[in-house]
């Protein structure tokens, strides 16, 4: 029996497989997961336990309980300055959700997906489920921000779609707003979609796309609670749009996950409520020691913005950086991820949301790969 002729090619992410091979090899630091090393502060899961012992455990409505929708309303508003009501609110199992009920909600077979390389590779792989096709723009030779000339050499009639995160995942990178509103500017006069993934703004709020409210109409707002309030794995995140559209994706949703679960729900409402700045700033902290440290070994990797990861070129030590990630797990007893994974082979991808100590081990480990390696 065939299957679908989509799923010829496709793997499990590039993440999980080095994840899975440093854990094979045992006592490795592991740089390859984004996932904040914090537990979910406390009256976050205190929310959830309380919403159990209300008996919490029913269906809500498909698109997400009223309550957390016009939380989420509230907050975007106050906090960003969007404005979106409940109805335009779709709660998701995660981001993941989000974003693959936005794409093959909105794409066509044959229609095209501008996507800005470096890139979550999961835009990728949704486009090619949905039958269109994946237009990769490379950003590293511009310091991984989007260039408005470079984003018209690959526009085409069959654009349908463009792909924007910022905070950006591997790089750190944050668009500037002056690259942002030339963008727009591009834009104006045709008719696509906006995919802006902001699931990293939360860790150090900056300007995003997502603010321009002339591309309302067609913007895709995808947030995720995992990265902000240490939540991974509780899968909770949210989709807006505008309503003609978003009950489209809704009936989409509906079909596949029917709802999120509803004690989930009830605690993303007290998510809402907290400050996340004190992990921010950890990051911070972190983020400026590993740069400096990458820099003393020669590892040049700019001066990420925001998210939590630093991608520094490894170009000059090796021309195959799969084999290079490899080899420093065997050896260097240290896990990262290599560029090529998203799109952009010669680079590592190291997230710094473990603990400052498990940090410094892995800096030094480096270190005593690298003299080795000579």
């Amino acid at each position: 029996m065939d299957f679908n002729h989509n799923l010829e090619g496709l793997r499990l992410g590039g993440i999980r497989r080095y994840t899975g091979l440093a854990r094979e090899q045992g006592d490795c630091v592991m740089l390859t997961l984004g996932e904040p090393e914090f537990d979910t502060p406390a009256p976050i899961r205190e929310a959830a336990k309380a919403a159990l012992d209300q008996g919490l455990t029913h269906y809500t409505p498909n698109a997400g309980d009223l309550a957390l929708r016009r939380a989420i309303s509230q907050f975007e508003a106050e906090k960003r300055g969007l404005s979106y009501a409940p109805e335009e609110i779709l709660v998701t199992l995660g981001a993941t959700e989000a974003i693959y009920t936005a794409m093959t909600g909105v794409l066509n077979p044959g229609d095209e997906v501008i996507i800005p390389t470096p890139a979550f590779s999961l835009y990728d792989t949704v486009a090619r489920m949905a039958g269109a096709v994946p237009v990769p723009v490379y950003t590293a030779e511009e310091g991984f921000q989007l260039r408005a000339q470079a984003l018209a050499r690959a526009l085409s009639p069959r654009t349908k779609l463009l792909v924007l995160n910022s905070p950006n995942n591997p790089t750190g990178a944050v668009y500037t707003r002056e690259n942002l509103e030339a963008i727009a500017a591009l834009l104006r006069d045709r008719e696509l979609y906006i995919l802006c993934d902001d699931v990293y703004w939360g860790l150090g709020p900056c300007f995003t796309f997502t603010q321009l409210p002339e591309f309302r109409d067609r913007i895709l707002a995808v947030q995720s609670f995992s990265k902000p309030y240490a939540m991974t794995g509780w899968r909770m995140g949210y989709l807006m749009a505008p309503q003609p559209l978003l009950d489209r994706l809704a009936v989409l949703h509906a079909h596949a996950v029917t709802c999120a679960p509803a004690m989930l729900q009830a605690a993303c409402v007290e998510a809402l409520r907290w400050d996340p700045s004190a992990m921010a700033a950890a990051y911070a902290r972190r983020r400026e020691y590993i740069v400096s440290r990458l820099e003393e070994l020669g590892l040049p990797c700019g001066q990420p913005q925001g998210a939590f990861y630093v991608f520094p070129s490894v170009s000059h030590l090796t021309d195959d950086d799969g084999d290079f990630c490899v080899r420093l797990i065997r050896q260097g007893k240290l896990a990262t991820v290599p560029g090529s994974v998203f799109g952009a082979p010669g680079y590592l991808r190291m997230s710094y949301c473990c603990s400052m100590e498990d940090l410094k081990e892995a800096m030094n480990r480096l270190k005593r790969f690298l003299g080795e390696s000579k």
